[in-house]
Parts: C-alpha cells; structure tokens; sequence
C-alpha cells in the first residue's frame, strides 16, 4: 500500500512496523533512473528515510512526534532494477534523539547503508487547535 503525499508519489510503499525492525520496499521503475541507467541516489534515501521514520515511531511515547535531523548515506552498488527493501533498526533511543541504521538490499544484495538521528518532541499546539 502506498504512503500518502511524496512518498506515494514517488512509489514508496507504506512501512511494515513491528518493535524490532521497520521494513520498507520501493519496486523500481523507469521513473526512478538517472541518466546513466541506475536508480536516483535521491529514491534511495527516501526510501530510507521513511523507513528509518517508522521505525522511530515505534519507540514514541503516546503523543510525541519525530523528524529527522540527519542521515548519512553509503551507497554501496548500483541499483538498475527489481525491489529494493530497506531494514530500519532503531540503535538508542534517548528522551529527545533517536539514532536508528538503515540497510538496503536488493534481493538478498546489501546495496546501501545509512546512519540517523531523528529529534523527538511534541507537536506544537497552534491557535486554530485552540480555538
């Protein structure tokens, strides 16, 4: 099933979540090369942020809410075609930041990894909730 907004837009399927490990997948298509035939290192990060993103979400006291911070890329081989899955692990979950690993495969092929740091806090109230 698709994620909604960009993520739908760009094909991304919505996270499989369980307190472990978050699993994302993003089939391959012609709109996801670059121009040398490969997949867009962009598709792959989303991929895995949104990945990484469920994976945090797991770890989230009622009412708290996440954004990533920062996410460190290795792109490993290239990607041309099939599906790619990303495994999303939570590493340490501190009170305000949460450090999680990514790790991309192509059938049973590691073809990325990525370290991040996702902030945790509550959503700001804005007037017009108030009212």
């Amino acid at each position: 099933m698709p994620s909604p907004g960009f993520a739908e837009l760009i094909g991304l399927e919505t996270p499989t979540c369980q307190p472990e490990a978050a699993r994302g997948n993003l089939t391959i298509s012609e709109m996801h090369l670059n121009p040398n035939g490969v997949v867009h290192g962009g598709a792959l990060f989303s991929l895995v942020d949104n990945a990484m993103g469920g994976a945090v979400m797991q770890h989230l006291e009622e009412g708290q809410v996440c954004a990533t911070i920062q996410i460190t890329m290795n792109f490993l081989k290239p990607v041309r075609d099939g599906t790619v899955e990303c495994i999303a692990t939570v590493m340490n979950r501190g009170k305000k930041i949460v450090n999680v690993r990514g790790e991309l495969y192509v059938r049973d092929t590691l073809v990325g990894t990525a370290d991040g740091n996702f902030a945790v806090m509550q959503p700001a109230v804005s007037a017009l909730n108030q009212a």
